[in-house]
């Protein structure tokens, strides 16, 4: 029995020793070459919520290294907070933030009351 185990062993580690290591090499060149691209795009989309008088939007087009755009708010105060921007280059990212309208601010916690009502209701669901 001992002398069967004692072959399966040697011919085991005689196996191991003759496979050759793993070697990496590196990925070969392809002479294929590919164009890249520039980026253009062009994308806007706008939010309106009556029930909560919340209104927000973002608008930005795209064509390589000429990237404009805009993004307004309603803010809590009731101004609408607009914000447009360009990439210039090296400059990187330039913004000019405008704002229309007043701010209100409520005199007192009862004045506050008299606002339309903000609550936090979550939306029913809807099943279909």
């Amino acid at each position: 029995m001992n002398g069967k185990i004692l072959l399966l062993v040697v011919v085991v580690a005689s196996a191991a020793a003759q496979r050759r290591p793993y070697a990496y090499r590196a990925p070969e060149s392809s002479e294929e070459s590919y164009e890249s691209t520039e980026a253009k795009y062009n994308f806007n989309w706008a939010v309106s919520d009556d029930s909560s008088s919340n209104e927000f939007g973002h608008q930005e087009a795209r064509d390589g290294d000429d990237t404009q755009g805009s993004y307004y708010v309603q803010l809590p105060d009731g101004r609408l907070q607009t914000v447009k921007y360009f990439v210039d280059g090296d400059s990187g990212y330039v913004a000019e933030v405008s704002y229309e309208g007043e701010a209100r601010y409520p005199d007192s916690y009862e004045s506050f009351e008299s606002f339309e009502s903000r609550e936090y209701r979550p939306p029913r669901p809807v099943y279909g």
